[in-house]
């Protein structure tokens, strides 16, 4: 088995390249179930070269062949407000590509696809598609264009003209590859490509982003990013775990210190898993 590198460094460092947009393609392809070109790659945010430029998100836009910017983000640490901050990203490319004169059927159709190794909101499965849709608020139906109206705009609906959200949420994967956008999801957890994989872009991945094929230095590099992660994600779960028990405990004393009216210490110990000496201090 071969070690490949992580998919995040590989988009800051090596998927740029016209070389290997074929991995990008491939990747895009199937999780839009459509054959996509990329014309070239544009300017995205995170382009810091320090070695603690993960702790931030790593991004990428590209226009495909339809003239479309779909936004490729991979996002490590934890947001709460990360659903606004999506939407205000694809706001702001589309107001970039929109010049004072233009009239709005101009508007860029965006997508935002997002590679997530945290857990967001709340839900079961591991792949989620946002669009805008029009229904019908007292027969239910879905508002289409008219027929003008997609001849005009070359669209066959109004969510094709709205921007587009796709959350991969990684560490929900359960490794088990039954589609060939499972494979994709395979690679993004696991940082490896079975051999009886199809998906396309797969094999130009294992080919291309193989640690082997790095410079001495880029190795180091690599290498010194990687456990920098496993670093982040341990202080992460450090924090998180003393931060819940000291809220339990916190809660228990609370809960003893209520009972001390109606209940006698030893009971209270009992009730709450608190030592007799714990509880006296509270008087």
């Amino acid at each position: 088995m071969r070690k490949l590198v992580s998919f995040d460094w590989a988009l800051k460092r090596l998927l740029r390249s016209k070389a290997n947009f074929a991995i990008l393609e491939g990747f895009l392809s199937e999780l839009l179930y459509n054959d996509i070109i990329i014309l070239e790659v544009l300017e995205g945010e995170s382009n810091k070269d320090h070695r603690l430029d993960r702790y931030n998100r790593v991004d990428v836009k590209v226009k495909n062949s339809k003239e479309e910017i779909l936004i490729i983000e991979v996002q490590f640490e934890r947001e709460l407000d990360y659903f606004q901050r999506i939407l205000y990203g694809t706001a702001r490319v589309i107001t970039e590509h929109l010049t004072q004169s233009d009239p709005y059927i101009n508007v860029v159709k965006v997508i935002s696809i997002s590679i997530l190794y945290f857990d967001l909101g709340h839900g079961i499965d591991y792949i989620y598609h946002g669009r805008t849709v029009f229904k019908g608020i007292n027969k239910g139906d879905e508002l289409q264009l008219s027929d003008l109206q997609k001849e005009v705009f070359n669209k066959d609906n109004p969510a094709d003209l709205y921007p587009e959200y796709y959350l991969l949420k990684i560490n929900q994967f359960n490794d088990i590859a039954k589609t060939t956008l499972d494979e994709w999801m395979f690679f993004l957890k696991n940082e490896e490509i079975k051999e009886n994989f199809t998906a396309k872009g797969l094999k130009k991945a294992k080919e291309e982003l193989d640690i082997m094929k790095l410079s001495d230095e880029e190795r180091a590099l690599y290498m010194r990013y990687s456990d920098d992660l496993h670093y982040q994600a341990s202080m992460y779960q450090s924090t998180y775990v003393t931060g819940h028990l000291e809220g339990k405990k916190e809660a228990k004393l609370e809960i003893a210190k209520s009972l001390l009216d109606v209940l006698d210490v030893e009971t209270i110990s009992k009730k709450t898993g608190l030592t007799r000496e714990e509880i006296s201090k509270l008087r």
